[in-house]
């Protein structure tokens, strides 16, 4: 469990000088936001009374009342288009999905209304939203509780999308979407959310992390290897056998793909001269393939070897383990394309 208060009466659930989990330091984020912007209201399905499917909001509603935290109807729709109306009366918006499998039920409010309003309006209105829930595989969600779905919202002009992969970030990251004044598609990976290994102790003064700037997570000389999400903690293991062979691999973390950091990405192939991108979601259309077209087309200068791809399959998240971890991305994959690049 997290280190959190559970009690509803809370009035805070910082607790300073320990290590926070990342879904500790989502909690903090919008305990911290909520405080310091009496405008904003967050909403959801079972985010006041349950706290949210996986504890996020734990003691938002009895703290903030429910004039400011609103359990919404089982509709995606329903909650993305309210937010809507809020944000243009003035408010700033979280609205939780419960899995984010399930934005898909409120694609049309996203891409043909949210997405769009600054651009409808020439610029003049801005819509504060963040549509943040849950993401990912590797639990044995099976199908409809696994996916990476990103990719759909970076084709949608006028959204942010971010990725999370530590506390620090979830929490530094999550409060720039909030002040940020644009729409905002936030991924939280479930696996992180409890996972002791990545705890940190957070600063006990507010913060935030720029939305758009990668973060060199390990130098090396010889591979790149970039990602984003959970992947992020595969590419360092990788590295890590990797080196035992004898090759050194540099390790970016994206955190944000709308706004791209493709300076740091072009920095990295300057010494390396070779590309590996990992993405959780499937090969065809997805994020990675779109890392290395820019590379191809603005630093293919830079390359020694054709860059490589490691994504999940085309194919759903099947619900069997054996099947599951065979269809997504893993340590062994990586390391097996990162050794190919080098010895192309």
């Amino acid at each position: 469990m997290s280190a959190v208060a559970t009690n509803p009466q809370s009035s805070s659930p910082l607790q300073e000088g320990v290590k926070k989990n990342y879904l500790t330091a989502l909690k903090e984020a919008l305990f911290e936001e909520m405080q310091s912007n009496p405008d904003m209201v967050c909403q959801g399905e079972d985010i006041g009374l349950l706290g949210g499917a996986f504890g996020v909001t734990e003691g938002l509603l009895g703290q903030y009342g429910s004039d400011r935290v609103v359990d919404m109807p089982i509709s995606e729709a329903c909650i993305v288009g309210s937010a809507v109306g809020l944000a243009l009366a003035g408010k700033t918006v979280m609205a939780e999905m419960q899995f984010i499998d399930f934005i898909s039920c409120g694609f049309d409010q996203i891409v043909n209304m949210m997405a769009t309003y600054h651009y409808r309006t020439a610029g003049e209105v801005n819509l504060p939203i963040v549509v943040r829930g849950p993401a990912g595989a590797y639990s044995g969600g099976a199908l409809y509780h696994s996916q990476m779905n990103e990719a759909w919202f970076c084709n949608a002009p006028g959204l942010r999308v971010v990725v999370p992969s530590t506390p620090y970030d979830a929490k530094g990251l999550l409060k720039a979407a909030l002040r940020d004044g644009n729409p905002c598609i936030f991924y939280e990976i479930k696996e992180l959310y409890r996972k002791r290994e990545i705890a940190e102790v957070l600063p006990d003064e507010d913060y935030i992390v720029p939305l758009g700037q990668a973060k060199l997570r390990r130098v090396g000389s010889d591979v790149t290897l970039v990602s984003y999400g959970q992947n992020v903690y595969h590419c360092l293991a990788a590295a890590e056998e990797l080196l035992k062979l004898g090759v050194s691999a540099e390790v970016i973390d994206l955190r944000s793909l709308v706004p791209l950091d493709e300076q740091t990405i072009f920095t990295s192939l300057a010494k390396t001269h070779r590309l590996v991108v990992v993405n959780e979601a499937p090969m065809t259309c997805g994020f990675a393939g779109e890392v290395i077209a820019r590379v191809s087309e603005k630093a293919f200068d830079l390359l020694d070897a054709p860059p490589a791809r490691v994504t999940r399959l085309d194919t759903p998240v099947p619900w069997a383990k054996p099947l599951e971890l065979y269809v997504l991305p893993s340590v062994e994959k990586i390391v097996a394309e990162a050794l190919r690049v080098v010895k192309f």
